[in-house]
């Protein structure tokens, strides 16, 4: 997982890409693999939540995301994510 975090005026930017191979139900199926792709993605600062997302099988191989909130640089952000089958991952960056 690689996570950009920058202030600017109060407001916290994040863009973040998850390594996944993101495998929906129709493309496991023709490959005979199990279904698994990324369910919930959570990021927080100083133990507070500043972005939940609920996902399906939506996303593209390796998700990228971006997004905003405020926030100050120095600070500490983790996002983390679980997948179908309740693997997990996690990741902090310093906020610049």
């Amino acid at each position: 997982m690689r996570i950009k975090a920058k202030a600017k005026d109060g407001v916290v930017t994040v863009k973040a890409m998850m390594k996944h191979p993101m495998l929906s139900y129709d493309v496991a199926k023709k490959k005979g693999k199990e279904a698994n792709f990324i369910v919930y993605i959570n990021g927080k600062v100083d133990g507070k939540d500043v972005y939940e997302a609920s996902t399906s099988q939506f996303l593209s191989k390796n998700p990228y995301i971006k997004f905003q909130f405020k926030g100050e640089a120095g600070k500490e952000l983790e996002l983390s994510w679980v997948d179908l089958k309740g693997n997990t991952k996690s990741k902090k960056a310093k906020i610049k």
